[in-house]
């Protein structure tokens, strides 16, 4: 029997990448999927193909930067289904103009909102179904930039998944006594297209050796598929090829 039936998962950022490799190893466990990004045409793609194999997906678009259409999407679930169990809170952003010469106001606004506001959005509307229940999990992508200085990913995104990893700790300390737990994911280089944003080209042969968003998805599957007595605060996940050990390594030498 899937270890996930009869429950309902809400997957952000569920139309490339981590979020639709997240959703379709969720539907293999037998989840209900709610399906959210700004684009609805690949959600439905991600939708179609759930369904295509026996899954049960629905769409619902929404600019999660924005508190009121968050709202909507709650509404939504609640109305649907009258609750949720699992919160994919995956959706996040990064801008070409990194440094602190280069960046603006605009760009501040737009890392912090897309990466730190919007997953605290969705947590807010996720965890009254969760205490409703004395059940439930979430879990958060954030970064190995959430752990790590560097100015590889930039000041503003580095700022805003270490907000996201603190954001998953305090929900421990404050819902674990009500059975809710949360897990935030540290990807190092992942081969998804948040890679096009680089300053500097990533070649096809660098992006094979990268984790690759179906790796992140089965670690997705496993936390969601836990036992409700165990929480996994945090987990790094990094490619065994990995490019500032061997860019460290080479200065060395």
């Amino acid at each position: 029997m899937p270890r996930l039936e009869g429950k309902v998962a809400w997957v952000t950022g569920a139309g490339s990448g981590i979020g639709e490799a997240a959703a379709l190893k969720l539907a293999e466990e037998g989840a209900t999927l709610v399906l959210t990004g700004r684009r609805r045409p690949p959600l439905a793609d991600v939708a179609r193909r759930i369904k295509a194999t026996g899954g049960k997906a629905e769409v619902q678009p929404a600019d999660l930067m924005d508190a009121s259409q968050v709202k909507k999407v709650g509404a939504f679930i609640g109305e649907r289904f009258g609750r949720l169990d699992i919160l994919v809170n995956n959706a996040g952003l990064n801008i070409t103009p990194r440094r602190w010469a280069v960046l603006t106001t605009d760009g501040v606004d737009e890392l912090v909102r897309g990466n730190l506001s919007s997953a605290m959005y969705c947590a807010t509307v996720a965890l009254p179904f969760m205490r409703s229940r004395g059940d439930g999990v979430l879990i958060h992508t954030a970064s190995l930039a959430g752990r790590i200085v560097s100015p590889l990913s930039g000041a503003g995104y580095t700022a805003a998944k270490h907000g996201v990893v603190a954001m998953s700790h305090s929900i421990n300390m404050e819902e674990g006594a009500n059975g809710i737990r949360s897990t935030v994911i540290c990807p190092g280089e992942v081969a998804t297209p948040i890679l096009d944003k680089r300053p500097n080209p990533v070649s096809a042969e660098e992006r094979a050796r990268m984790v690759q968003s179906e790796d992140v998805g089965d670690l997705i599957r496993y936390v969601a598929c836990l036992p409700p007595h165990v929480v996994l605060n945090e987990v790094w996940i990094a490619p065994t090829h990995n490019r500032s050990y061997v860019a460290a390594m080479e200065r060395k030498l």
